[in-house]
């Protein structure tokens, strides 16, 4: 169980009258609740200064009664509570109420602002002690602000992400903007402030929920106000809070530990994989078996092949590519493997980026897809891009040659050594090659660079090779690889379409 479940959970028992027992000589909500109607009829919760709408009912009138305690049906009812608890509404026990944001062009609203003015982003911390605005006196005496007292709860209406919903509490007097809904209660009991903090914690899914299903989910007064509130016990509250407060630290600690626990995992699932494709380049993955043959005859052919694309004039004839130095091989590989160098085992060609100062090269989606390194998905499937190519581009600027679907694709500009394998036909930037192996059955070779070109781009043995995390045309063709036969090809990358899975599970 996580530390978020463990929290939800104790939130969850703390709410139900489950987390610690009843006491009958402590009393009855219901006498709680009559007591608080008896305080709110006696004075409102906010000062005699302060202003409100003369929409708004008086506490002691009966239009205030019948709106306070609307009747609570069977069907509202969310879940069972301990017979001594009641339930009741937020506004039969709080008095809600929002704030607004001053007029940014009026410099008196803020000219040596000293009245701290509270933003629903400001909800993500359990108190608010400060501010990042404050508005003046002149603000607070000519709008509609209402300056509330310490231990005010604020709650966040409106916020992106996370923030909707989110409650805090007012460690100092402050004012609020219209994305915050102000919650007073009528007892001024710090128990019950507390619990009604811990409730609104708890109701924070629950409360999102209620806000849903527009294009700004927000939340409204309201909303708040009718929100039913489990009501225990003033000495039951008490003894909730108290084990909250206990085992909260705790929660928080293993939250910590279970964080660099995934922290931990995630680094070994890392290590690991990057362990078995080391394993899979120096030939110790898979085991070695003579009826595969030998690699430098799979060289040999390949040589052959590719002298016969330059006869035909399908590719070009290139300068030789140096012979491999004994100083250039980082670590021994079976017998039956070789080295050799990219550029003698594939053709790979560059991209192009047009001018974007030429809106006639660029097209919509009706046109040729063109990858940016954004679009890669490391190690995975490309069906998708963010641009496309005009035909006219494809013709004028590609000599119109798209990179197939199926194609081997791989970064070698700043992200080095990203690889994707194409599922459409699709053009490309300059920071990225196809990748074309001259003797291909099956798509062994290329599954098998797949799997293993993002640890030799990237790896330090190839640094050399390297320019500011740049590879060029010429460190390309240069870099050196481990060549295994085609069959043996084919079994590492099995092996590795196996064991990876469970690697990556490690940072689950």
């Amino acid at each position: 169980m996580t530390a978020k479940d463990l929290k939800n959970a104790l939130l969850q028992e703390a709410v139900q009258g489950k987390l610690v027992p009843q006491i009958a000589s402590e009393g009855n909500a219901r006498d709680l609740l009559e007591e608080i109607r008896k305080e709110r009829g006696e004075s409102l919760p906010l000062a005699p200064a302060r202003k409100r709408s003369s929409a708004t009912p008086s506490a002691g009138s009966n239009a205030a009664r019948n709106a306070r305690f609307a009747p609570i049906t069977e069907d509202e009812i969310p879940f069972d509570i301990p017979e001594s608890w009641c339930w009741c509404r937020i506004k039969d026990i709080a008095y809600v109420s929002t704030g607004m944001t001053p007029l940014k062009s009026e410099s008196k609203f803020y000219e040596n602002g000293n009245i701290p003015w509270v933003t629903s982003t400001l909800t993500s911390n359990d108190y608010i002690d400060k501010t990042d605005t404050y508005i003046s006196e002149f603000a607070l005496n000519n709008t509609s602000l209402n300056l509330y007292p310490e231990h005010t709860l604020i709650l966040a209406m409106y916020g992106q992400g996370k923030t909707r919903g989110q409650i805090s509490e007012l460690l100092i007097p402050a004012t609020i903007n219209q994305a915050c809904a102000a919650i007073e209660l009528y007892s001024n009991n710090e128990t019950l402030r507390k619990y009604m903090k811990m409730f609104h914690n708890w109701n924070y899914n629950n409360l999102r929920k209620e806000a849903a299903g527009s294009a700004q989910p927000n939340l409204n007064l309201n909303i708040i106000q009718n929100t039913l509130f489990p009501l225990p016990p003033l000495a039951e509250q008490k003894r909730i809070v108290a084990a909250i407060e206990k085992f909260m630290p705790l929660i928080e600690e293993y939250g910590k530990k279970e964080t660099e626990l995934k922290a931990f995992n995630e680094q070994i699932g890392t290590l690991t994989k990057k362990a078995i494709l080391q394993e899979a380049v120096q030939g110790k993955l898979v085991p070695q078996i003579a009826a595969e043959g030998n690699a430098k005859d799979l060289l040999e052919e390949i040589k052959k092949e590719k002298a016969k694309l330059i006869k035909e004039g399908k590719i070009k004839k290139e300068k030789p590519l140096p012979e491999i130095s004994d100083d250039e091989i980082p670590f021994d590989i079976p017998d039956n493997w070789c080295w050799c160098r990219l550029g003698e085992i594939v053709n790979y060609k560059m991209g192009k980026t047009p001018p974007r100062a030429e809106p006639e090269w660029w097209g919509n989606n009706n046109d040729t897809p063109w990858i940016s390194i954004a679009d890669m998905v490391a190690d995975g499937h490309i069906n998708s891009t963010k641009e496309f190519m005009s035909k006219k581009a494809i013709k004028e600027v590609f000599n119109n040659t798209v990179s197939k679907a199926g194609t081997l694709i791989m970064s070698f500009k700043l992200t080095v050594g990203r690889v994707s394998i194409l599922d459409i036909n699709a053009a490309h930037n300059e920071a990225i090659i196809s990748i074309y192996p001259y003797i291909d059955n099956d798509n062994i070779t290329r599954n098998y660079l797949f799997k293993l070109l993002p640890l030799l781009a990237q790896n330090g043995d190839t640094k050399d090779a390297i320019k500011g995390r740049t590879l060029n045309s010429t460190s390309l063709s240069n870099m050196i690889i481990p060549l295994p036969p085609l069959a043996e090809q084919k079994r590492i990358v099995a092996a590795i379409e196996n064991i990876l899975p469970l690697c990556e599970k490690l940072g689950e």
